[in-house]
């Protein structure tokens, strides 16, 4: 989903930040050529914010829910060590072939492992610690993403949970995917096993720190 920050000064971000690679710029352009939502994938700035959250947490294992053409778990990976582990779910069999195919080009690709099917389900079986978990999937499920990753992920590990302003529509809720929205930040502003803040980039990022 597009962000509702001001296009010249997003664009201004874009162009002081690390610039995407060459195989990023193709799957972005493969993404809005053949993918039905293209503005689900993240975008650069964001890209180069996963990849630095990545760096900055010194993280080797990590869990994406929502995997979509692949974009997040690439800019991820690029930041893990050569022995790093990124684990992405998802289950939209229309869109998982073009992840796979630039997984395959990708030097770091050899660190991403898709898990097919509903995510629920498959973060019930898998076994922890993470050290970062990114949640960018279906929103009125985020709640029972978040609560099954929670006890997956070590102390002191970092959550990140796209699109939590919602293009704005956190401020008056009109849909289900606002309502949940609004449902899952209330309910990890409360959260006193976490440490949190809400960072106003692109569609809004929340981070939350297990303490």
């Amino acid at each position: 989903m597009p962000g509702f920050i001001d296009e010249a000064v997003e664009q201004y971000a874009k162009e002081h930040s690390e610039a995407p690679d060459a195989l990023l710029r193709e799957l972005t352009e493969i993404t809005y050529a053949q993918a039905k939502s293209p503005g689900m994938q993240v975008g650069p700035l964001e890209g180069a914010f996963l990849r630095m959250l990545v760096r900055l947490t010194h993280a080797k294992r990590i869990l994406e829910v929502g995997t979509f053409t692949g974009y997040s778990a690439l800019c991820m990976a690029e930041g893990l060590p050569a022995d790093g582990e990124l684990i992405t779910c998802d289950r939209d069999e229309k869109v998982l072939p073009i992840a796979e195919s630039f997984f395959r080009r990708s030097p770091h690709g050899h660190k991403i492992k898709i898990e097919r099917g509903d995510a629920r389900q498959t973060l019930a079986k898998l076994k922890g610690p993470f050290d970062l978990v990114f949640l960018d999937a279906d929103k009125e499920s985020y709640l029972d993403y978040y609560e099954k990753a929670l006890p997956l992920l070590k102390t002191h590990g970092l959550i990140a949970a796209d699109n939590t302003l919602w293009s704005g529509k956190v401020l008056n809720p009109q849909e289900e995917s606002d309502h949940a929205v609004v449902r899952f930040n209330a309910h990890v502003a409360k959260d006193a096993r976490v440490e949190k803040v809400v960072v106003t980039l692109r569609d809004g990022v929340t981070l939350a720190w297990k303490k």
